[in-house]
């Protein structure tokens, strides 16, 4: 059983929440960036206006997810942000068309210090910060050299410094997939369910074809989702119907104090993914639950 409730209750009761992690972060620009861009990742990147970001996925040729980044617009760059274990695998399917035309890309991941801030009650960024915004507060890339000021800010503000084990907490509550553990190579990249992940109006791109045929001509086979669970499970443990048929697999396992149940994330087979639909997993009862688990109300 987790021992951060103190922490835990005062991140869910508003008060800011302070999380830093490895990301990556990868600047791209020149004259056919837009171009190159669009022919690699799943969102319409010409479409994206200055200081607005959209979410996106690299697939591979299979359609199979290589990572999720978000894409920021500024000055004329377009600015990469990637979980830690994606980082080298982003950077090195941007590098690779420098050599090809006017595309230039620079891995600045170094440079900078990245916090998850909750519950931000004013604005922090400054015109050197690299900014993302998500339902649960600012995603900030902050230089090295002010990266203790800013800490130094938020402490004197009360932040609540989030462990590990509380952001992993979070992090499933909020219904987050992490790459290597909920998603990965073998995921085909609608089945993540995340939206506006995907635009299906723009030009080709790699995995396309495989991407667009799900889309226009059936359902995906299984689709990211959570469960609420009568008793504690394990993860990678497989999810069954009632009448013994497979029903999909557990991929991450956490105790949410907000609902006084585990819960999970897993993918859950098509004719399963009604919210309410209750499965079987060894010896206790899940019950499909549309993420997130807390309500996006509840963080603000």
């Amino acid at each position: 059983m987790q021992n951060f409730s103190n922490e835990y209750n005062r991140v869910r009761g508003n008060e800011i929440g302070l999380f830093e992690q490895n990301r990556g972060l990868i600047a791209v620009w020149g004259r056919e960036a837009v171009q190159f861009l669009n022919g690699l990742v799943t969102n319409d990147v010409a479409k994206i206006e200055e200081n607005a970001q959209v979410s996106a996925a690299f697939p591979n040729a299979q359609g199979r997810l290589l990572a999720i980044v978000r894409i920021l617009r500024r000055d004329d760059k377009f600015f990469f942000e990637t979980e830690a274990a994606t980082h080298e695998k982003v950077f090195n399917n941007l590098f690779r068309f420098t050599f090809a035309g006017d595309f230039f890309v620079e891995d600045l991941s170094d440079n900078f210090r990245y916090f998850e801030i909750s519950n931000l009650k004013s604005q922090i960024s400054k015109s050197d910060y690299i900014e993302f915004q998500n339902d649960f507060g600012a995603n900030v890339f902050v230089p090295n050299d002010a990266a203790e000021s800013l800490l130094t800010e938020l402490r004197n503000d009360n932040a609540v410094e989030i462990s590990d084990e509380l952001y992993e907490t979070l992090r499933i509550e909020n219904g987050i997939p992490k790459y290597g553990v909920d998603a990965g190579e073998t995921t085909i990249i609608p089945e993540l369910g995340i939206e506006n992940l995907i635009s299906y109006n723009k030009g080709c791109y790699i995995g396309q074809e495989i991407i667009a045929r799900i889309h226009f001509r059936g359902h995906i086979a299984k689709q990211f989702t959570g469960l609420i669970l009568e008793k504690q499970a394990k993860s990678n443990e497989e999810l069954k119907s009632f009448d013994g048929k497979n029903a999909g697999r557990i991929t991450s396992v956490t105790f949410s104090p907000q609902l006084e149940k585990y819960i999970a994330l897993a993918f859950v087979r098509y004719d399963y993914l009604a919210e309410g639909t209750r499965l079987k997993v060894g010896e206790t009862t899940a019950t499909v639950k549309h993420l997130p688990f807390v309500a996006q109300d509840k963080l603000k």
